[in-house]
């Protein structure tokens, strides 16, 4: 335990006071009510501790919270009434050495945003990884902020507030997040590898987040390249890439000992503008903790196996988990004539690469080869956000069912068809998409989205005579998702025939929900309890490489909290390096006590 946890849990309500004194901007009430709830068990406790106080006060309270934090930039900082809080982290952005034009904007978007809102801009400057962000940045994000609706924005303020504490509290008991540090350091470095110019908006400043690195380009083999030697100075004792791009690395347990197999890993590619944590967090916790344990001498009484799947994003070519499927013997030997965009063929671009693409077939494992596969991947979702938490149990993965519908009407002229008389598909799929919108509001869990609306060659001048959309349907178990979908397409039909038209149909893809491992969950669960967190559950809405594997071997999931909203596949993807070392702390205590059984 932190000495300096050790302490707050055993000094005097006055002294351990002191001790959180100015965590919380003018608010010291924060502090003392959570000291009502003494002893923590970690540090991470501490900090939720603090966001439930802060949510249990209500409203006013809240209110009054964030009106006590001070303007950015404003004239309290230029003439020194900040608190010494506020003005070290102000000072150390370069906030008190903005030039006349920077000043003006900041006070410009500061009227603004009280206009509007009608509180302080609030925003953890020192930024996701401690280290501050620019003048530049914060101007971005103070202007991407302005667009939020009300209490968006308000709820961003107090987790931001939460944010600064944070950093506050870490520098106050000297722990540093080393490991979730190096995580962050090796996302970044790894971000360079760039196949295209960022397809991002040009007006975020989103740095090298919007990288791409798909399946066979050189960026993409750049990567395989830099994740191989790291894993190698982590100590593994094997580092290998088998047929199909997978680079897996091999840490044996303890000599002498017949040890079970547990699998772990999780993606490097990317997607189109994506960010630079999905996937590859769950490859760099697990390098991370070999390290740790090779530093100290040490081995589990298993051997680990680390995965860095090369493809489960489906970017380049039309199918996905082309990775994952080859491993657990899915492996379809006709996706070596997909073509991607540029006509170029997965064998032909596989020999490119000096790999044998017949071999992708023969690398199957066996049911026995390992006791468990387990995956720490980021939300890439609001729930995590929401609730103030870091870390989330996944339940299952939803199983999904796609599809591709036309619905077919007449076209006709938009000023001489009557609205009785009309045959409009458009319209039709409008009924039928906010159906889908009732249908899977009505149950937990369930999801269903109409990702695309068009109607060929439209115009404004001509009621639509065809339009085609696009189905999604996920639940975390397929029967819950079958009802669902047979629900909609009942609608549909009576959607047509009120109208007068007719539809088609095609399913796209159809993948079956993965339930976690009971004795898996269990000991995510654990993992929580010893660090003082809520145990919190939740599905995996999106599908990931766990989902393949567990046709083979029995899986579990621990979710990481991500910022920005929860987005993801976006170059505004984020998290703290905070909650990188919960999530390095919650994989290391899943590794030291791992149990199969």
């Amino acid at each position: 335990m932190n000495t300096w946890l050790e302490s707050i849990n055993t000094a005097s309500k006055s002294d351990a006071l002191a001790m959180l004194d100015g965590l919380y901007e003018h608010s010291p009430w924060v502090a003392a009510r959570s000291l009502e709830r003494r002893p923590f068990l970690s540090l991470a406790q501490v900090k939720r501790t603090f966001a439930e106080v802060v949510h249990q006060a209500g409203e006013q309270a809240q209110n009054d919270l964030i009106a006590a934090h001070p303007e950015l930039a404003a004239k309290a900082a230029i003439a020194g009434q900040l608190t010494d809080a506020s003005r070290a982290e102000q000072t150390r952005s370069g906030l008190q050495a903005c030039s006349p034009e920077e000043f003006e904007a900041f006070h410009e978007l500061k009227r603004q945003y009280r206009e509007r809102f009608g509180w302080p801009f609030i925003l953890a400057i020192g930024g996701p990884k401690g280290t501050g962000l620019s003048r530049h940045e914060i101007l971005n994000c103070w202007k991407r902020r302005l667009k939020h609706a009300r209490a968006v924005e308000r709820a961003e303020c107090l987790r931001q507030i939460h944010r600064i504490a944070e950093l506050r509290l870490r520098e106050r008991a000297q722990a540093d997040p080393v490991d979730g540090q190096r995580v962050m350091a090796w996302a970044d470095d790894l971000a360079i590898y760039n196949d295209l110019e960022s397809e991002a908006d040009p007006g975020l400043d989103v740095g090298l987040d919007a990288g791409l690195q798909v399946l066979l380009t050189e960026a993409h083999q750049q990567c395989a390249r830099t994740i191989s030697a790291w894993m190698r100075d982590c100590g593994f004792d094997t580092v290998s890439m088998d047929a199909v791009g997978n680079v897996i690395a091999v840490y044996e347990g303890q000599a002498g000992k017949a040890s079970p197999k547990l699998l772990t890993g999780s993606h490097f590619d990317t997607v189109r503008g994506g960010g630079r944590y999905d996937g590859r967090l769950g490859i760099f916790l697990a390098m991370q903790a070999v390290a740790r344990k090779r530093a100290s001498g040490q081995r589990w009484p298993f051997t680990l196996e680390l995965i860095a799947f090369a493809e489960e994003e489906g970017q380049r070519f039309a199918t996905s988990f082309l990775s994952a499927s080859a491993l657990v013997g899915q492996w379809d030997p006709r996706w070596l004539a997909l073509l991607d965009r540029d006509g170029l063929r997965l064998a032909d671009l596989m020999r490119q690469r000096g790999m044998d693409p017949e071999a992708c077939s023969k690398i199957a494992k066996g049911a026995s080869d390992a006791c468990a596969f387990i995956e720490v991947h980021i939300e890439q979702g609001p729930v995590l956000l929401e609730a103030d938490l870091p870390l989330g149990v996944v339940t299952s993965i939803n199983g999904s069912s796609r599809w591709l519908i036309e619905f077919e009407g007449t076209a006709s002229h938009a000023g001489t068809t009557p609205m009785t008389m009309r045959r409009d598909a458009a319209c039709a799929a409008a009924a039928f998409a906010l159906f889908v919108e009732s249908r899977c509001a009505a149950e937990p869990g369930l999801v269903g989205t109409v990702g695309m609306l068009e109607v060929p060659k439209g115009s404004m001048n001509v009621v639509p005579g065809a339009c085609q959309c696009s189905l999604d349907v996920r639940a975390p178990n397929d029967e819950q998702r079958d009802r669902a979908v047979n629900d909609i397409f009942e609608a549909i039909r009576a959607i047509c025939e009120q109208r007068g038209l007719s539809y088609q149909a095609k399913q796209v893809t159809l993948a079956n929900a993965a339930p976690s491992a009971p004795f898996l969950q269990k000991q995510w669960e654990k993992t929580l309890q010893k660090l003082g967190l809520p145990v919190f559950h939740l599905p995996s809405g999106a599908g990931h490489d766990a989902m393949r594997m567990a046709s083979l071997f029995p899986q579990a999931m621990l979710f990481v909290r991500c910022g920005n909203g929860g987005i993801s596949h976006n170059p505004l993807e984020t998290m703290t390096d905070d909650d990188a070392q919960i999530a390095f702390d919650a994989l290391w205590s899943f590794l030291e006590n791992f149990s199969n059984a």
